[in-house]
């Protein structure tokens, strides 16, 4: 059985920080009530990512929160992660649950109600859809609408979350839409105070989840 709650799913980045300031970052967070952690790394060697997933691993163990890898299925298995992340560009769903089992989680990136239901009926258990702003963590972004997340929303019966540059000041843009829960990456990472801020956008995508 595959639990997990993605109410404030937050995406990490490390890019600037030292693992020392990495991983308290990440306890913050995950202090202040953060529901699902997805560890991103595009540039760090195979090892290296493995290495830090285990030290991020130790901490989402404690907080008894779900641990994602984007992309790296190897990764994933190799340090024991709950689950993993695949974009458009990765692996086909179908190909990762075949080797994966159902025991994992496997989350999915779509930007339209066809990459949706292609990602749902493949057997990805959550999706990320967007991205809804302009983002920080992407050289390119293309922006997703919130009619097309809403569209998405009522085409799967899979959680649903908006991502892309979202904040404690622009999330009452996802007012009405059933969504599942917020992604945030900068919002968090980038935080004078993350646990703070975290408690914040936990409090704000409840709401958002009610309506």
């Amino acid at each position: 059985m595959r639990n997990f709650d993605t109410t404030l799913y937050f995406i990490t980045d490390s890019t600037s920080f030292s693992e020392e300031e990495f991983l308290y970052r990440v306890e913050e967070a995950l202090k202040g009530g953060a529901t699902m952690l997805q560890l991103r790394e595009k540039d760090k060697t195979t090892r290296e990512y493995i290495s830090l997933a285990k030290n991020v691993h130790d901490l989402t163990v404690e907080y008894h929160v779900p641990l994602i890898i984007d992309d790296r299925i190897d990764v994933a298995l190799a340090m024991g992660a709950e689950g993993v992340h695949l974009g458009q560009s990765d692996m086909p769903i179908a190909a990762a649950r075949k080797i994966l089992g159902d025991g994992f989680i496997i989350g999915a990136t779509t930007k339209t109600v066809s990459q949706a239901l292609e990602a749902y009926e493949q057997g990805a258990d959550y999706l990320g859809v967007g991205a809804i702003y302009p983002t920080t963590t992407k050289v390119k972004t293309v922006l997703t609408s919130t009619e097309t997340l809403d569209a998405i929303c009522k085409a799967v019966p899979i959680p649903t979350n908006a991502i892309g540059g979202l904040n404690k000041n622009n999330v009452d843009i996802l007012e009405g839409i059933g969504i599942a829960g917020i992604c945030v990456v900068s919002a968090i990472m980038k935080a004078d105070d993350p646990q703070t801020e975290t408690k914040i956008l936990l409090d704000l995508a409840k709401k958002l989840k009610k309506q």
